[in-house]
């Protein structure tokens, strides 16, 4: 499985907050290229970085993020 940002309802949570990029990713521990690029779904995430997020946008996280199924070979 694949934890991946709604990057819509993301991006809009974290304006909401009023809190930039940069912003974000310096309260939940993480980069702002990483930030940016889950936003444009470029970047998948682990549990425990949703989790930060989560706790920081104040959203529970099955509101920011899907879990998608890995494509078996």
């Amino acid at each position: 499985m694949k934890i991946i940002a709604k990057p819509e309802y993301f991006a809009r949570k974290r304006i909401m907050k009023g809190l930039s990029q940069r912003e974000l990713a310096r309260k939940a521990g993480l980069s702002h290229t990483y930030i940016s690029m889950l936003e444009r779904s470029m970047k998948t995430v682990g549990p425990r970085s949703a989790k930060k997020l989560s706790d920081v946008l104040e959203v529970p996280m099955e509101e920011l993020f899907i879990l998608k199924e890995q494509n078996k070979k």
